[in-house]
């Protein structure tokens, strides 16, 4: 599979096209991004890397953080973690108040912003220092000691964050969230607000492409039920009330951004990477879909 020539030959003909959607406006650092940036990267599992347009780029990844805040607490808490959170698509946005009356608290998925925000509870009560070990957790899977969290970018989602706020208080009030709010919320903003290139982000989520190992050096991270069960709520819940329509088109599991990015694995054979800023109404990547969409047609790699 020629995979440098596929990747190109795709680019191109995205690029060529339109451009529709917005940036995330209503998170001000957001807005500031060059809405025509464009880059892709994949990488295998024999760590082969394959990238072109803006792949050495840093940006937000915003919401593609909460798998790996997944990882961690199912690392370091196994199968109890789901008393407390659901595996099951919400339907609504991926901010969504409606459904936790009717839940009692107890979100539908960790990686709609109420089941994130359960997840850094339950890393805040197993870890002595959260913020920390989680970036140290991000550094070693990537292999890259430089990565850190965007205090710019923690400052302008805390101040847009309204929503957030609300969701995290009225979980408390169901005795979901045990630590204080406040707390767990600047947790929450500061793993949204780690940056990555697509080259480093296709790196960083290889493991779940490998069977829950880390490639270099290789390295358990989850057990192969964890990275199996990791990969199904990625498919299922990953690009929020969207997740149906990207695996009918694209067929990976996978988790976006509002920073634009998309990530998406092939477990046994690569992970892959796509950033473009615009995104559609549902909040995933206007281009990030259309070049996933048009890499597992042309190249009939999909899990289905």
């Amino acid at each position: 599979m020629n995979y440098q020539k596929i990747l190109e030959t795709i680019y191109s003909q995205i690029k060529e096209g339109e451009n529709q959607g917005a940036t995330a406006t209503y998170i001000p650092e957001l807005s500031k991004v060059d809405p025509e940036k464009f880059g892709v990267n994949l990488t295998t599992v024999n760590n082969q890397s394959f990238g072109v347009g803006d792949t050495r780029d840093k940006f937000s990844i915003q919401s593609i953080a909460k798998v790996l805040t997944l990882c961690l607490a199912y690392q370091l808490r196994g199968e109890s973690i789901w008393k407390r959170l659901g595996y099951e698509p919400s339907g609504t946005a991926f901010n969504s108040l409606v459904q936790l009356e009717s839940d009692q608290g107890i979100p539908r998925n960790p990686l709609i912003n109420a089941g994130a925000l359960v997840i850094c509870d339950i890393l805040m009560s197993a870890l002595g220092d959260a913020r920390e070990e989680f970036l140290q957790f991000v550094r070693d899977i990537a292999g890259n000691a430089s990565i850190s969290y965007s205090e710019h970018i923690v400052e302008s989602e805390k101040s847009a964050g309204f929503v957030n706020i609300a969701l995290c208080n009225y979980i408390k009030s169901f005795g979901n969230i045990h630590n204080d709010c406040d707390d767990v919320l600047d947790f929450y903003f500061k793993m949204c607000s780690i940056e990555l290139t697509c080259e480093e982000l296709s790196q960083t989520f290889l493991f779940l492409a490998n069977g829950g190992r880390k490639t270099l050096p290789s390295k358990p991270l989850l057990t192969p039920s964890q990275v199996k069960r990791t990969n199904a709520i990625m498919q299922t819940c990953g690009l929020y009330d969207e997740s149906g329509d990207f695996a009918f088109r694209v067929g990976l599991p996978g988790k976006s951004g509002v920073g634009g990015g998309i990530v998406a694995v092939y477990p046994g054979h690569y992970c892959i990477a796509v950033w473009s800023p615009k995104l559609n109404k549902k909040g995933n990547s206007y281009r990030g879909m259309k070049f996933l969409e048009e890499f597992t047609t042309l190249t009939e790699m999909s899990i289905f």
